[in-house]
């Protein structure tokens, strides 16, 4: 069955969900020091409360299944919800914190959930989904970004400890977690799917040093620096049971969260850009120039339009994949829609908010609009989790697997091989009228 409908019993969940976002949620992002500073006060007096009302309307961590505390929704349900999520802005996003659905939490908790110990459940797995601790994926190395062929940092196993050296880049939400969920290489001889185990480190284990913590321009993200961290690792010793599947299977693991946040990604960026047409559209209907309203120029007409096929054609995209997720139940199977999905939605982000920034003309690019975040934001979207480009390589060797080359010389579109086929094939009837 084929169906664009939303059933009429989530679509009321989905309207309660866009008039407490707009009259109780986005509001918060003037307030707070940040959506994950549990030290603030005024943060930890307002959030939590907002938390409770969204798990009493049953909408806290939709796509969780009921063994860790979520209604089971998933990805179809969780890319609508996330597309009104989405509008409360880039970087330090307060929406999904307050509904459960933040990233990188979202992914951790997901391959703890499929990969974790009963006893790493119990200690992690739990105050994640309830929103109680934050955690950081720390992947990405200084010296060759997010290239596992590059890894240096290593896990050596010395009696019933793990000891851990390296230096990791852009761990994001490094600032606030409490649990750092590290990529490290096990085995440098092994062939490289099987060179890396992945790891759960308290972030309070001696030797675990934050050199500093990093910003994204554009991004305001409160007091104090960004939120993605660049961490030394100096023989930090962890229990030999602090691994996270087996041994030797880290880039399976790794990819079974990135696949999740890259269409997660992408569903908050429809959201994004949604937000920046209403703010294009607004603009064009309260602005005149040279004795006429900006809505009556045929240039920003052109613009306006292209925006809205780009949001229509990104989001279409996107709930495909998600609807694609949620049937086969294996992201491996979708990657190629999860990669096109991601780079489509980076694109596309960019585009829109570009086109919104121009039509706001100078106070576009200040501080006091949105729009240079938005573009930042898409920008980081198309490098997230892996860069754009490395993508298409999916996509193209996914596509072309089952292409088989042309038998012969030609094409099998070659016309004048085909006319010779259609001759060949209608012979009797060409005959009979002399052709």
């Amino acid at each position: 069955m084929w169906d664009f409908e939303t059933d009429p019993e989530y679509q009321d969940k989905l309207d309660w969900a866009a008039d407490f976002m707009r009259t109780r949620v986005e509001p918060l992002q003037y307030v707070i020091n940040h959506p994950l500073d549990l030290q603030d006060p005024v943060r930890q007096e307002l959030v939590p409360e907002l938390q409770a009302e969204v798990r009493r309307h049953g909408l806290w961590g939709t796509h969780l299944g009921p063994e860790v505390g979520g209604p089971g929704y998933g990805q179809v349900k969780l890319a609508l919800l996330n597309e009104i999520l989405g509008r409360s802005g880039p970087g330090p996003s307060i929406g999904p914190v307050v509904f459960g659905t933040a990233a990188p939490d979202t992914g951790n908790a997901e391959i703890i959930a499929h990969y974790g110990s009963e006893e790493q459940k119990g200690r992690y797995l739990k105050p994640l989904v309830d929103g109680t601790m934050f955690s950081a994926f720390s992947m990405t190395e200084p010296q060759g970004g997010s290239d596992p062929k590059t890894f240096t940092t290593r896990a050596e196993l010395d009696g019933d400890e793990w000891v851990i050296n390296g230096e990791k880049w852009f761990s994001s939400n490094g600032r606030w977690a409490e649990v750092l969920v590290l990529l490290a290489v096990t085995d440098p001889d092994a062939p490289i799917l099987e060179r890396m185990s992945m790891f759960l480190v308290p972030k309070d284990t001696p030797g675990v040093e934050i050199v500093r913590h990093v910003g994204v321009s554009g991004w305001v993200e409160g007091e104090g620096g960004g939120d993605h961290s660049y961490i030394r690792y100096r023989d930090v010793r962890i229990p030999r049971d602090y691994i996270l599947g087996e041994v030797g299977k880290g880039f399976e693991v790794a990819q079974t969260r990135l696949s999740g946040g890259r269409v997660h990604h992408a569903m908050r960026s429809v959201g994004h850009m949604k937000a920046a047409f209403e703010m294009m559209t607004e603009r064009v209907q309260s602005r005149f120039t040279q004795g006429e309203q900006l809505a009556q120029k045929q240039i920003v007409q052109e613009m306006i339009a292209d925006a809205w096929i780009t949001i229509e054609q990104t989001r279409l995209l996107v709930m495909q994949t998600a609807w694609k997720i949620d049937r086969l139940q294996n992201y491996r199977a979708v990657r190629k829609d999860i990669a096109a999905s991601k780079i489509a939605a980076a694109r596309a982000l960019v585009d829109v908010a570009s086109k919104a920034l121009q039509i706001h003309g100078s106070l576009g690019i200040t501080q006091e609009m949105p729009f240079v975040s938005m573009i930042v934001n898409g920008i980081h979207v198309g490098l997230a989790d892996g860069p754009s480009e490395i993508h298409k390589l999916t996509i193209a060797r996914d596509l072309l697997r089952d292409v088989e080359p042309s038998p012969g010389l030609w094409p099998t579109q070659h016309i004048p091989a085909l006319v010779d086929e259609a001759r060949s094939l209608y012979a009797e009837a060409l005959t009979r009228h002399g052709r």
